[in-house]
């Protein structure tokens, strides 16, 4: 075997353990009884010290400079390579008594964060949220000195390469002055108009299942490589082969759960379409987060809220519910669906306010970082940041600072992810209806096709081999513009 040969036998046996992480990370949110989470953090903790020795092995750095030393010529296996020696980089930085302790921290965390949710008690996770920050500061700290960049820098560069909090901070700041100035207008416009009709309930949420398989598997989805089940917190995770989606059901509102369904479908769309060929290899990964996030938000947002999808989607719920055939009109499921409206939860925002709150997640992280917000003054800063870019305060906890799964499980600089791709989403539809003629009259019939085999073949085959603005470039011809996801806006509600 050359060098090579050594390091992609070796990242394989990485992917592997990692993949094994995920699937048990998807039972203790879907399947794993209350008991069996001190347990599930000491198999986390061995898997994560197992990878991460695997990940910094001595003869690893010996086969990676023989590898560079006469790299190959063929152009994906060199950016396999090039990847493989930052991933070594990282590993490396990191100590595994730090490994082992985040990941049996983290899992101490979460556990506590899901009971202080359901009770809206900051206080009862504050302990353990602020030992968990520290590990992650120190995480921060080495990744920041073994590759240059800021601790922050460091920490979104993890879930998307080449984005900075400069970049960020300048591309919401922009945001920012935008939507202070467009949703007022969306919300006087939207008030002039009759209220529409809503669907009455109830919608029992074993109809409401069925439906969310039928059309998650109409996108393009293989039931053989995937699951719906129900969790706390909807998520997409398994493996490429093995993809593990999750909602959660209301019976007074089924579009919550559908819409839900239908974003997490554009993460598994986009693992199944991963190039084959390097399979458990770093260039046949997904892109990053922003790239993840930018596949579920074109399968949600651009299709599945499209003119042209809802003309199929009506009759599709009138068949599922019965009752009056007026709710489910394709202008009044219009009005529902891409309502504007100031709300608490990020996971339930619309598309236009979504971005506040990630903008206000994005400014405590890097308080939270350097030490200028103290862990207990967290949801008093919630509720002043949300007063000044929404204008709403929220009223307790769970509806605040104790909504989302992330910091209570060590995941920090993720939440910029989400607006990026919303943004990068705009931009590749637009690029797909120039590209592919007939694409909302498919989406019409509820045919996802064409707009699928056009991801395939711009987006997802192409693996991690580009970085977020060169993927950008190759499939739309630029690098990321926010200007196109402000004027789909504009056309979209005013």
């Amino acid at each position: 075997m050359t060098a090579y040969d050594r390091l992609t036998a070796r990242a394989a046996r990485l992917a592997t353990l990692n993949e094994a992480q995920s699937v048990l990370s998807w039972d203790a949110s879907a399947m794993m009884p209350k008991g069996g989470a001190a347990a599930r953090g000491d198999q986390f903790a061995v898997l994560a010290s197992l990878a991460h020795g695997l990940a910094t092995a001595p003869e690893l750095a010996d086969d990676l400079a023989e590898a560079e030393a006469n790299p190959p010529a063929d152009p994906w296996q060199a950016e396999n390579l090039r990847l493989l020696r930052a991933a070594h980089t990282r590993a490396t930085a990191l100590p595994n008594d730090l490994v082992e302790a985040l990941a049996r921290v983290g899992n101490d965390c979460e556990q506590i964060w899901r009971g202080a949710r359901a009770a809206s008690d900051f206080a009862a996770v504050q302990p353990k949220l602020t030992e968990l920050f520290g590990l992650v500061r120190e995480k921060a700290q080495a990744y920041g000195e073994a590759l240059g960049m800021s601790p922050y820098d460091a920490m979104m560069d993890t879930y998307q390469r080449g984005i900075t909090a400069a970049d960020a901070t300048a591309i919401f700041a922009e945001y920012e002055a935008f939507l202070r100035d467009a949703l007022p207008r969306v919300e006087e416009l939207q008030n002039s108009r009759p209220a529409p009709i809503q669907p009455q309930g109830p919608f029992p949420e074993d109809v409401q299942e069925a439906l969310c398989r039928r059309l998650s598997l109409r996108t393009g989805l293989e039931a053989e490589h995937s699951r719906l089940d129900r969790s706390t917190h909807p998520f997409c995770g398994g493996t490429p082969t093995d993809v593990r989606i999750t909602t959660r059901y209301s019976t007074d509102d089924f579009g919550r759960a559908l819409m839900g369904v239908l974003h997490e479908t554009g993460h598994a769309l986009y693992e199944r379409g991963l190039p084959e060929a390097f399979a458990r290899q770093p260039v046949g990964e997904a892109a990053g987060m922003a790239a993840h996030e930018s596949q579920s938000l074109i399968i949600e947002m651009q299709a599945a809220r499209s003119d042209a999808f809802l003309r199929f989607l009506g009759p599709e719920l009138h068949k599922t519910f019965g009752g009056d055939a007026a709710p489910y009109a394709p202008e009044n499921l219009a009005c529902i669906t891409r309502r504007v409206s100031r709300g608490f939860i990020r996971v339930d925002a619309d598309e236009m306010t979504y971005p506040a709150h990630v903008i206000l997640r994005f400014r405590f992280e890097q308080a939270l970082m350097t030490g200028d917000l103290a862990v207990a003054d967290l949801p008093g800063a919630w509720a002043e940041g949300m007063q000044n870019l929404l204008g709403i305060t929220p009223p307790d906890d769970a509806q605040g600072v104790l909504q989302d799964i992330h910091w209570y499980a060590g995941i920090m600089g993720y939440f910029p992810s989400y607006s990026l791709g919303a943004m990068a989403a705009a931009q590749l539809m637009a690029a797909a209806r120039r590209d592919v003629p007939g694409l909302d009259d498919g989406l019409s019939q509820g045919d996802f096709a064409p707009l699928l085999g056009w991801l395939r073949t711009k987006f997802h085959s192409q693996g991690s081999r580009y970085g977020f603005n060169d993927l950008l470039r190759h499939a739309t011809g630029k690098k990321l513009d926010p200007a196109d996801f402000r004027a789909h806006l504009m056309a979209r509600y005013l």
